[in-house]
C-alpha cells in the first residue's frame, strides 16, 4: 500500500475457531469498537460519501446487529483452505530431501498420491488433529487444524465442483492445459498429482530424470519438460478454489439467495446477517488481516518495514499469538503488495488500497442495514464496492502473470552462460502458467475468452528450454511477448510497468 492512513484507534478481537462458510460451525470473533478516521475525507466515516452514516471502522472489525457484545465477522472457513494450500505446497517442497536422505520412502504411486491428497481431500476426522507446519514470532494461535476449522476440504470447493453458482460448466468450458487431455480444473489437479507422485516414487527408487544441461534434475517437483508441479498447483488452487469462491460465489450477484442476493437478516440465531457472512468468505478468500491497511508494501512483502509487521503479519490484538483468521496476510492480499512495490515510479499502481477500502465500505454498508434488506439503491452500491475490490483482485493477478513473463523472458536470455538455472526458469514459467490460469474463474474478467485462450495458446503447457531450436526460442520469447501485450490491453497496464523485450525495467 504507498502511503497507508495511520489508525485513529484498532480495535481488539480475537477469533474463535471452527466457524464454516456453508456449514452450522460459525462463531464469529469477539467485536471491537467502530470508529471513523478512515482518512477519505468524508466525515461521516463511511468512505461512500453520501452522508448517511454508515460507518467505515479503521479495521475489518463490525459488531453484530442482532446479539449485544458480539462480532458480526466469521471466515475461518476460508482461513482453513488458506492454510490447506499453504501446507500442501510445504509438504511438497520438503520432499526431496527427504527423499534423497531417505526419510519419506512411499511404497509406491498409490501411497504418494495418498499423501498428496491428505491435503486436496482433507478429512477432519483423522487429521483435524494434526499440528500445522507454519511457524510464526510470536507463535500461532491455532495449533491444528482443528483449532481454525473443520469437515471443509479444497476438492469440493474447487471450480466446478461446487457449481451452484459457478458461471460456466467447468466440465466443458475449462481452458488453458492440453496436456494429460484433462477436462476440469478437479482433473487438472489430479493429473499434476499423478505425475508428481510418479517421480517422487522414480526418486526414492533411484531414477532421477535429467534436465537440460544433462545434470540431474535437484527438485523432485520439477519434471524434465520445465513444470515446477509444486508452484503450478498452489497457484493454480489459489485461484481454482481462492479467486473462483470469492468472485464466482459469496461476491457474485446471479443466484437469488446466494452472494450479494442473500438476505441481510439474521442467519438463525448467529450473530450475522446472510448478506454479512457472504461477504465476509469472499473477504477471507482474498486473504487480508483485518488491518491490512495498516501494512506498509514493504511489509506485506516481507521486505523490511517496522519489525512487528516486517513478516507480513502482526500481533493486533495484542494477546502475544499470531490469529490465523485476523493476523495473517495469506497469498492474493500479498500478490497485490508486490506488484505495488514493484510498478515504476511514473506508473504506481495501488492495488492493496483499492481491494481492501472496497471490502471495508462494502461490508460497513451491509451492517449498518444489518436486520434490513438492502434497497435497490443500496444493493446497487454495493455491486459498486464488489467490482473495484474484485477487479484490484484481478488485476494484481494478471500483473503477477506479466511480472513472470518477465521473468521468464531473462532466464531465457541466460541461455547459455552460466547464469542460467534450469530449477528458477521452471519455477518462473510455472508460477506464470498458474496464475494465468487463475483469471478465468471470475465471471467478470477483463479479459474476452478468445484473449484468454489466445494467452494460454502463447504460454504453452511448458517452456521452451534452451536446448529447443533458434527458431524456436525465438518464436516463443515473442509468443510471451505477445502474451503480456495483451495482458497489458485488457486491463490497461501503463507501459512503464510492463517492461521491455528482455523482460526488463517492468514489473
Amino acid at each position: 500500500m504507498s502511503l497507508f492512513r495511520v489508525f485513529l484507534a484498532l480495535s481488539l478481537f480475537t477469533t474463535a475457531a471452527a466457524c464454516g462458510d456453508d456449514d452450522t460451525q460459525d462463531t464469529p470473533d469477539t467485536p471491537g469498537t467502530d470508529t471513523s478516521g478512515d482518512g477519505d475525507g468524508d466525515t461521516t466515516g463511511d468512505g461512500d460519501g453520501d452522508g448517511d452514516g454508515d460507518v467505515t471502522p479503521p479495521a475489518y472489525s463490525f459488531d453484530s446487529a442482532f446479539v449485544d457484545g458480539e462480532s458480526s465477522v466469521s471466515y475461518s472457513g476460508q482461513t482453513f483452505r488458506q492454510m490447506l494450500i499453504f501446507e500442501l505446497n510445504a509438504f511438497i517442497n520438503s520432499r526431496t530431501d527427504l527423499i534423497d536422505g531417505a526419510g519419506y520412502v512411499p511404497a509406491d504411486l498409490n501411497a504418494a498420491l495418498a499423501d498428496l491428497n491428505f491435503y486436496y481431500l482433507f478429512d477432519s476426522t483423522t487429521g483435524g488433529a494434526l499440528a500445522l507446519t507454519m511457524t510464526t514470532t510470536p507463535g500461532l494461535l491455532q495449533m491444528t487444524y482443528d483449532d481454525i476449522s473443520s469437515d471443509k476440504d479444497l476438492r469440493g470447493k474447487i471450480a466446478g465442483q461446487d457449481t451452484v453458482t459457478d458461471h460456466k460448466d467447468w466440465s466443458a468450458e475449462f481452458v488453458g492445459w492440453d496436456e494429460g487431455d484433462v477436462g476440469s480444473p478437479d482433473e487438472l489437479v489430479s493429473y499434476w498429482f499423478g505425475v508428481l507422485g510418479q517421480q517422487i516414487v522414480d526418486r526414492a527408487g533411484g531414477t532421477i530424470p535429467n534436465g537440460p544441461d544433462g545434470a540431474q534434475i535437484g527438485e523432485v517437483y520439477v519434471t524434465p519438460a520445465g513444470q515446477d508441479l509444486k508452484q503450478l498447483t498452489q497457484k493454480f488452487l489459489l485461484g481454482a478454489v481462492a479467486f473462483s469462491q470469492g468472485t464466482d460465489d459469496y461476491l457474485d450477484d446471479d443466484v437469488d439467495g446466494k452472494g450479494l442476493l442473500s438476505s441481510n437478516l439474521q442467519d438463525g440465531d448467529k450473530t450475522y446477517s446472510t448478506l454479512e457472512h457472504q461477504w465476509d468468505e469472499g473477504f477471507g478468500y482474498f486473504g487480508a488481516a483485518r488491518n491490512y491497511d495498516e501494512y506498509t508494501d514493504d511489509e506485506l512483502a516481507a521486505k523490511g518495514g517496522r519489525p512487528e509487521f516486517a513478516s507480513g503479519y502482526q500481533d493486533f490484538n495484542g494477546d502475544n499469538a499470531i490469529d490465523l483468521t485476523s493476523e495473517f496476510n495469506f497469498a492474493a492480499s500479498v500478490n497485490a503488495a508486490k506488484r505495488d512495490r514493484g510498478s515504476a515510479d511514473s506508473a504506481k499502481t495501488d492495488f492493496t488500497k483499492q481491494a481492501f477500502d472496497a471490502f471495508l465500505a462494502g461490508r460497513a454498508l451491509i451492517n449498518a442495514n444489518a436486520g434490513t434488506e438492502l434497497s435497490t439503491e443500496q444493493l446497487d452500491e454495493l455491486r459498486g464496492y464488489r467490482d473495484t475490490a474484485v477487479l484490484a483482485w484481478e488485476k494484481a493477478i494478471a500483473a503477477t502473470a506479466v511480472h513472470y513473463i518477465n521473468d521468464t523472458l531473462q532466464d531465457m536470455g541466460k541461455f547459455d552462460t552460466e547464469d542460467y538455472s534450469f530449477l528458477d526458469h521452471a519455477k518462473h514459467w510455472s508460477e506464470l502458467k498458474g496464475f494465468a490460469l487463475s483469471l478465468q474463474f471470475n465471471p467478470r474478467n477483463s479479459l474476452t475468452d478468445e484473449q484468454f485462450a489466445e494467452v494460454h495458446t502463447l504460454i504453452g503447457d511448458a517452456p521452451v528450454l534452451p536446448t529447443a531450436e533458434a527458431g524456436d526460442i525465438a518464436q516463443y520469447r515473442a509468443d510471451l511477448l505477445a502474451a503480456r501485450a495483451i495482458f497489458g490491453t485488457a486491463y490497461e497496464f501503463d507501459a512503464a510497468n510492463l517492461g521491455d523485450e528482455n523482460g526488463e525495467n517492468g514489473w
